[in-house]
């Protein structure tokens, strides 16, 4: 499949494009970290209970990973640039929204938008730069600059976040993102280099509103079990959805002329693998990251930037490591980088849960955010080349296209979960330790409520329990890390045979993160 070029074909990716898609995708990682540090000044805002705050991270990653893939078709067929400044202002419009929200379900609206204005960013400038750079070595550079941008956003959101909540109301945490996803705009209009590649692609729609409705069902059911539980008709009926349509998703792309994913690839052990390792990986990470913003920020009553300081500890590693990194990726299997990665992420989370509740010392929590920050990086970067380096050449796009549609639902699925258990076990805990007023409380908005609002025995005691329903969540999450750390012993491998079998075709731009 060859990439068309809307002017002269290019010998060299110019400047200004890259400078545009580094910026798009630098907007587009600053929104998913710019919650983490005030979650507390939401739910407290809000009145909020642990699942509602957590959908305010699934809202904007849901969208993201379901339309990824899609969206990278969309940008073949009718031009990526289109798609940066309409993603641009799609997402300006979601933060907008986020930045003037007067309600929680006004913020899960503003998120999921800026999810779907993500989702056209991500694919879109990586595969800009990779049409525009046909030269491995060119190529090579262009994306470890793209993908530096994504660290270099990681740490300036929670900082900015932090900064902007703890001076002003917490809303204005989100007018950064508005001013980027404009410029964004602005910045694709006027400087980027136009690309397509329609030969051959075409949307899958069965496939991507069966795969939307399955994850979106399974997502909700998940998060409001806790609340409304699992044995209600909302419920049980929303996992059943999800169950059809997953089943629904693999029958479509059985029978799709173009499917967005071909089943086979799981018949690959390696890539099945890498799949199971992002899903557990992220799962953990962002599950973690979730637990320690409410500890510190709703539990702890810590201002937003003193809570958002371990997310930008967490996510200056990547900025140090990257020159280490990229050397390590092409002398080091991919399977021992994702071991080397997941047992510190591991051992990191084992360490958070063991610290007490009580505990807010920023250096306390240096050592464990060092381990996971190490473990975080070696696991993104060799993840997509684990996948794709166990598949056919002709199919390394649609492997690295499907590692991140898996990834981000891990991410989602990560607070989802995670909240579930730590806020079902604080209840557990708080059982026969309230009276009057404050055991209603917590029978009508959960053991965070108490925290914010009872009185001072009772916030201690909720304080207490939550520490261990949080330190519970976050023992989920090392064992998460730890089962990923054995599916990558036992079956990701070196395919010996990959360069026969992907003989007779051609990779595809996303190919370029391997």
């Amino acid at each position: 499949m060859t990439d068309s070029i809307s002017t002269a074909s290019l010998k060299k990716l110019d400047l200004g494009t890259l400078i545009a898609c580094c910026l798009a995708v630098a907007a587009a990682q600053l929104c998913i970290t710019v919650p983490s540090p005030i979650n507390g000044e939401i739910q407290a805002a809000f009145g909020a209970s642990g699942s509602q705050v957590a959908w305010v991270t699934s809202a904007f990653i849901l969208p993201t990973a379901i339309l990824e893939l899609n969206f990278g078709v969309v940008g073949d067929l009718f031009g990526r640039k289109r798609l940066l400044v309409l993603g641009g202002l799609v997402l300006a419009l979601g933060e907008l929204l986020n930045a003037t929200s007067q309600n929680i379900t006004m913020m899960w609206t503003g998120q999921a938008l800026a999810g779907i204005g993500a989702a056209a960013l991500f694919p879109s400038s990586l595969a800009v730069i990779a049409a525009a750079t046909p030269d491995g070595k060119d190529r090579a550079k262009a994306v470890s600059t793209w993908a530096l941008s994504i660290s270099l956003a990681s740490a300036v959101g929670p900082l900015s976040s932090g900064v902007l909540a703890t001076v002003a109301d917490f809303r204005w945490a989100f007018v950064p993102p508005v001013v980027l996803g404009l410029a964004v705009a602005v910045a694709c209009w006027k400087l980027v280099t136009d690309s397509k590649a329609p030969e051959g692609r075409a949307l899958d729609w069965p496939g991507q509103i069966t795969i939307a409705v399955g994850l979106t069902a399974l997502l909700w059911g998940i998060i409001e079990g806790g609340d409304r539980g699992w044995g209600s008709a909302a419920i049980v009926g929303s996992l059943a959805l999800a169950a059809v349509a997953l089943v629904g998703f693999v029958v479509a792309e059985t029978r799709a002329a173009s499917p967005m994913f071909n089943l086979d690839l799981l018949r690959i052990p390696s890539f099945a693998a890498a799949a199971v390792v992002a899903l557990a990986g992220m799962f953990g990470f962002i599950g973690t990251a979730y637990c320690v913003s409410i500890r510190l920020g709703a539990v702890m009553h810590l201002s937003a930037l003193r809570a958002g300081m371990p997310f930008v500890i967490l996510q200056l590693i990547p900025l140090l490591l990257a020159p280490v990194l990229s050397r390590m990726l092409t002398r080091v299997d991919a399977r021992w980088l994702l071991m080397g990665g997941l047992l510190p992420m591991a051992a990191g989370q084992f360490w958070i849960a063991a610290l007490p509740i009580t505990t807010t010392s920023l250096a306390a929590f240096i050592g464990p955010v060092l381990l996971l920050g190490i473990g975080f990086i070696c696991v993104v970067s060799s993840l997509t080349s684990a996948a794709v380096n166990a598949v056919p050449i002709h199919m390394t796009g649609m492997a690295s296209g499907a590692t991140s549609l898996v990834r981000e639902f891990g991410q989602g699925l990560g607070p989802a979960v995670i909240s579930t258990i730590a806020m079902s076990a604080a209840s557990s805990a708080l059982v026969g330790k309230l009276n009057g007023a404050d055991a209603g409380m917590e029978a009508a908005a959960g053991p965070l409520a108490v925290v914010n609002a009872g009185s001072d025995s009772a916030r201690a005691a909720a304080q207490t329990a939550l520490g261990h329903g949080m330190a519970l969540g976050v023992v989920i999450c090392g064992c998460a890390s730890l089962l990923g750390a054995l599916v990558t012993l036992l079956l990701v491998r070196k395919n010996a045979a990959r360069a026969a079998v992907g003989a007779g075709g051609e990779p595809s731009v996303r190919a370029a993160t391997a």
